[in-house]
């Protein structure tokens, strides 16, 4: 019985992979069971007998994707050493869109498609505040240290995710209208203001 577990958890698994290829390839609207299907090279009966419909299956997608992130942000904390400016620095890089964390195609594409489903907005929501209470929680402890000048470092974490938001879009959804190399000088600019560092620290 436990092989049979496993079997149907691997299923699962590569039909929430394959899904998110999909979406970040064609977008929520355009996907399709049977191109899902032929993907996986299997029939859309199977994959609809692990989920119950295409909005079960998209929500356990994105679900997925989110843990996933999440898990590889865990993952970058753990990497992660020295003091609290190096390890803020690496997760916002991560959170960026010249990190590998999010397909931010599939974020944005999940974005616009949350203003009609209060079920997907949830899962968007949960992953936000998910990385966001990680950056905010670094600019409190260097607060503390003495390392950060912050007065509000709550709002200074929206401040900063709410940049890398906007450039993620420009980046991603504008075909690059800005480059990387302007992505990092504005976000260290950003640090620079709100932080209270001094010019030209990494």
């Amino acid at each position: 019985m436990a092989r049979v577990k496993k079997d149907a958890e691997d299923r699962r698994g590569d039909i929430l992979d394959a899904t998110l290829e999909l979406i970040e390839e064609r977008g929520i609207d355009q996907l399709r069971g049977a191109d899902l299907a032929k993907r996986l090279g299997v029939s859309a009966g199977l994959i609809f007998y692990h989920f119950e419909n295409l909005q079960t299956l998209v929500i356990s997608a994105l679900r997925h994707a989110a843990r996933r992130d999440l898990d590889g942000l865990e993952a970058v904390l753990a990497r992660s050493e020295g003091d609290v400016e190096s390890r803020l620095r690496a997760v916002l890089r991560e959170y960026g869109p010249t990190g590998t964390a999010f397909g931010w195609r599939l974020w944005v594409e999940s974005w616009s498609a949350s203003l009609r489903s209060p079920e997907l907005r949830a899962v968007v929501r949960d992953l936000d505040v998910g990385w966001r209470d990680v950056i905010v929680g670094l600019i409190d402890e260097g607060v503390t240290a003495g390392v950060f000048a912050c007065p509000d470092p709550a709002g200074a974490g929206w401040r900063l995710t709410a940049l890398l938001d906007g450039l993620a879009v420009q980046q991603v959804v504008f075909d690059e209208a800005v480059t990387e190399r302007q992505m990092e000088e504005w976000t260290e600019l950003a640090l620079q203001r709100e932080l209270g560092l001094g010019a030209g620290r990494r």
